[in-house]
């Protein structure tokens, strides 16, 4: 159950973490607005993936007790 709650707060870092490479350009070296657009949206997607799946696997466990 904790690792759920985990990966929601994992999820909402990487969303952070995708608005903070688009807004600055920057993740480890700085990077051309091109790939800095599309790594920022790779990271809030994923982030948004493991909020979904983590909300998925908290409903079932409520569902199973």
């Amino acid at each position: 159950m904790l690792f759920n709650w985990l990966s929601l707060v994992t999820g909402l870092f990487y969303i952070v973490l995708g608005i903070v490479v688009i807004i600055y350009k920057f993740f480890i070296i700085f990077l051309e607005p091109n790939i800095a657009y599309a790594l920022g949206a790779l990271l809030i997607l994923y982030g948004i993936f493991r909020i979904v799946r983590a909300i998925y696997r908290i409903r079932q466990n409520k569902n199973e007790e």
